[in-house]
Formats: structure tokens, C-alpha cells, sequence
């Protein structure tokens, strides 16, 4: 590893001094850079007059090699955990990190608090760098699949195909020699391959993707076993998109079953759960579920109330209503939307074209929460952990009755479906797939009937007809 002075850019420099051209010898040469930037460092060269570099010849015709500066006879003090962030940030594919890296390096030196600063704009962006590549390197133990080659004496060698996003090849090998130590395995991938023979491991340079055997014969006998422990009631697309991208599909033995299994999940689980629970019995399963929610004590807003108000309504509704949480009278009555609120949904639902009695009511939260304003019970918002609290009724409600269309009345609703929170007005008249069905949001009716200006509660009451004859539609 060398510096390379360039005369012809000391103008372009400016304060920082000469430009100086640092050669590392691979993408991922950690060793490499910790050990020209403690030189540089000691040295106390300007990060902004570095160029790294990697392999080969300093680009500019002109430019004159000189050794490192000296090692310091006492190494750099810098914060412990800088360390394993630049260790991972390294490896990313971003061209600035050795020069972002560096920079970090003088900063920290200077002033060691900065590693807790996360607001630090240097410092979030490594971060960053190094959470892609941990990203990457999870996803390359998770879908590394290998396919069977026979050397032609009797043994068999193990071969996989894989396009890292990040110059994690070499970081990962240490992973695959422990888990197949008896087997002879590559690893081929378009900048390194890598390839263990039982006892040592060894490099070879990048390859093509026709270089690696696209099937073999253990692969059938894998999608035939694949197909069978697929469970379509355990099926979140979201979460397995996020987990197993699309990017990753053509590498899988079972990447062509995930469609069309996909596809037919959602009959399968309704098949699944008519074996169960016949639509007959959802009512009953209800009941139980809504007497064991009496005894829910795990937030205290059941503390001072009549008792839990569970949701009402067929056990096979086509459609479910969610809201906030229950009110006064909802809370002496035990049933929801039975107060002021519930006769504006009750109006609504009437000019939507949908009877009540068809549609399966319920709230987010399941107590009241109130504070007391002499000898009245004023109502007040549920926080977020009480939401998440209450989430487990909630998602009970939704896996029996499995509703084509849900429809989530304020931002409390959408958090104890959905788990997230939003704005109602950003969020209205778009179509939220969820686990069941699709989602609506609109309007709750408590929020029309605050409102002081006439002409924006019946704004915001034509709205909720609107939202619920739009629900009502993504029922069939």
C-alpha cells in the first residue's frame, strides 16, 4: 500500500494540501485502510486531501509514489464501538465510504462523544452504510442455496449462486465453513467466488450465473416437501416480502411454488378454518372470547368501568366496523356505538345502503378511559401502549370472522389493525390490503360531532357515507 502525491491537483486542494492517492488491495480491505488511516492520522494529514483507491495504478499519469507516513509509536485512541461500525460500513458498495470512514476517524478522535451522537449527519450516514451491509450478509446466510455436482470419482461437490449487494463475500465464509464443514461446497458470485474442500478454503475470481447448476436431483423432492409445510394461515405477504425479497427468488428451488401458492392461500385458509370453526359456531367462539375479555387486566383501564365492551355482530360478516374505544353509555350498556356517537354511525350506515345488523361492530380498545370532571366521566384518548395492549382482542376478532372489508374509524383504529399510525384524511379513499380483506378509513362519528363549524361536520359526515358505501363495494 503507497500514498501518491499529485502535483498538478495541490491547486484544487487548497487549504487541505496536496491530493494524495491511498491504494488499498481489495474492496474489502479492512487491514488495509485501519492501517493507512492511523498513519494518516498521526500524520495529521487532511481527510479532504485523500483519494482512495483500490488496486491497480494511481489513475493520474503524473502522480509521484511515496511510502506511508511512519506508524505512530502509539496507536490512535478511538470510542471501542467505532470499531465494529467501520468493520461493517467497509464492506458497503458505496465508493465514499473509505473517505467517509476516514473523516469519522479524525472526528471521533477529537471528540470521542460523537459515537452517541445519532444525530450527527457524518455519523448516521456510516450507520446507515453499515446496516445495508449487516442487511446483506443476513440475507446471504438465509438464501445461499446449494445444488448438487458429481466431481466424477465418486464424491459430490455442493455449488450456489449468489449476487450480494455489498463486498460481503469473504465476511460470510467463516458462516459456511462452520455449518458445512463436511461437506465441499462453492460459493459463486459475479466479484469472488469462494470454495471449501473439507479442510481449507480457498478464492477464485468472480463468475456468471450460467456457471452455477441450475437444478439437481435432490430439487424435486425439495418443492414436493416445500409445498406441503406451506401454511396459508400463517401467510403475511408484507412481512415475507420484507424478509425474502423478489431479488432473492430466482436463486430458490421453490421460487416457482411461492405464486401460485400464494395465490391460493387465502381459499385454503378459509377452508381451513370452516373445518375448524363452521360459521355456525364463530357465534359461540365469539361469546367465549368476549366472557374470557372480561377478565383482561392487561392495562389498567379497566380499572373504574362496568367491564370490558366487546364487539357485537355476525360471527361471518362480510364487513367490520372499528372505532376508538367505548364511551359512557357504552360502558354502562356493555355494547358499542350505542351513544351519541353510534346514532350518527347509525345514520350513516342507514344513507350507505347497509344494515346495521349485517356488519360486525367493535373498538380498538376495549375499556373506557376517562378522567373525572366533578361527577361526570369526560372521555379521553388511549395512548399507543394501551392500543398495542388491546391489539390481541382485536386480531382474535379479525382471524374468526375474517371480514372481506374493514372499515377503521380514526387513527385509533388504524394503529389496532394496522399496528402503525396515520393521518385519517391522507389515508382516506385508498384501499389498505390487510391480512383479511382490504381496509377504509374514515371519519369517526365522535369526531363529526365535535366538530364547531356546521359546515365541516357535514362535510366530514357526507365523507363517512362515502367511505362506508366505498367498504361496502369491497365486500364482493
Amino acid at each position: 500500500m503507497t500514498i501518491a502525491t499529485d502535483p498538478a491537483s495541490q491547486a484544487a486542494a487548497h487549504s487541505a494540501g496536496p491530493t494524495r492517492a491511498v491504494r488499498l488491495l481489495g474492496e474489502d480491505d479492512w487491514d488495509g485502510w485501519r492501517d493507512a488511516a492511523r498513519r494518516l492520522l498521526a500524520a495529521g494529514i487532511d481527510p479532504d486531501a485523500i483519494i482512495w483507491t483500490v488496486g491497480g495504478k494511481a489513475d493520474d499519469l503524473f502522480a509521484i509514489e511515496n511510502e506511508l507516513p511512519p506508524q505512530p509509536r502509539v496507536p490512535p485512541r478511538v470510542p471501542r464501538s467505532f470499531l465494529p461500525l467501520a468493520q461493517s460500513a467497509i464492506l458497503h458498495s458505496d465508493p465514499e465510504r473509505f473517505a467517509l470512514l476516514n473523516r469519522l476517524l479524525v472526528k471521533v478522535s477529537r471528540y470521542p462523544d460523537l459515537m452517541s451522537d445519532r444525530a450527527d449527519p457524518l455519523l448516521r450516514r456510516i450507520d446507515l452504510l453499515a446496516k445495508a451491509v449487516r442487511r446483506d450478509i443476513h440475507k446471504m446466510h438465509a438464501f445461499v442455496r446449494f445444488r448438487e455436482l458429481d466431481n466424477g470419482d465418486g464424491s459430490q461437490r455442493f455449488v450456489a449462486w449468489f449476487e450480494p449487494d455489498h463486498h460481503i463475500v469473504r465476511a460470510t465464509s467463516g458462516f459456511f465453513v462452520r455449518r458445512f464443514a463436511q461437506m465441499q461446497w462453492s460459493i459463486l458470485t459475479p466479484e469472488l467466488c469462494i470454495h471449501w474442500d473439507g479442510e481449507a478454503l480457498t478464492e477464485s475470481p468472480g463468475a456468471e450465473r450460467p456457471d452455477a447448476p441450475a437444478d439437481d436431483a435432490f430439487e424435486q423432492a425439495w418443492k414436493t416437501y416445500y409445498g406441503a409445510i406451506f401454511n396459508p394461515a400463517r401467510l403475511k405477504i408484507k412481512a415475507m416480502l420484507k424478509e425474502m425479497p423478489r431479488k432473492y427468488w430466482k436463486n430458490l428451488p421453490e421460487a416457482d411454488l411461492i405464486a401460485p401458492l400464494v395465490a391460493s392461500a387465502q381459499a385454503r385458509e378459509s377452508s381451513m378454518v370452516e373445518q375448524v370453526i363452521p360459521s355456525g359456531n364463530r357465534a359461540r367462539t365469539l361469546e367465549a372470547l368476549a366472557e374470557e375479555a372480561q377478565g383482561c387486566r392487561r392495562c389498567p383501564l379497566w380499572k373504574g368501568t362496568s367491564g370490558c365492551v366487546f364487539g357485537e355482530g355476525p360471527g361471518d360478516a362480510a364487513m367490520m366496523i372499528v372505532g376508538e374505544q367505548p364511551g359512557d353509555e357504552e360502558d354502562r350498556g356493555g355494547r358499542p356505538f350505542i351513544g351519541p356517537a353510534g346514532q350518527v354511525l347509525d345514520r350513516a350506515l342507514s344513507e350507505a345502503g347497509i344494515d346495521r345488523r349485517e356488519v360486525y361492530l367493535t373498538n380498538a380498545v376495549k375499556h373506557f378511559k376517562y378522567v373525572m370532571r366533578g361527577k361526570r366521566r369526560l372521555h379521553q384518548k388511549p395512548d399507543a401502549a394501551e392500543i398495542d395492549m388491546c391489539r390481541w382482542w382485536l386480531d382474535q376478532e379479525a382471524s374468526l370472522i375474517r371480514p372481506r372489508s374493514t372499515v377503521m374509524l380514526g387513527a385509533t383504529a388504524v394503529r389496532g389493525i394496522t399496528g402503525k399510525t396515520g393521518a385519517v384524511g391522507k389515508m382516506r379513499e385508498t384501499a389498505l390490503p390487510l391480512q383479511h380483506g382490504s381496509g377504509t378509513v374514515s371519519w369517526h362519528p365522535s369526531y363529526v360531532l365535535r366538530l364547531p363549524d356546521r359546515e365541516a361536520a357535514d362535510r366530514a359526515y357526507d365523507q363517512l357515507v362515502q367511505d362506508l358505501r366505498l367498504a361496502a363495494e369491497r365486500t364482493g
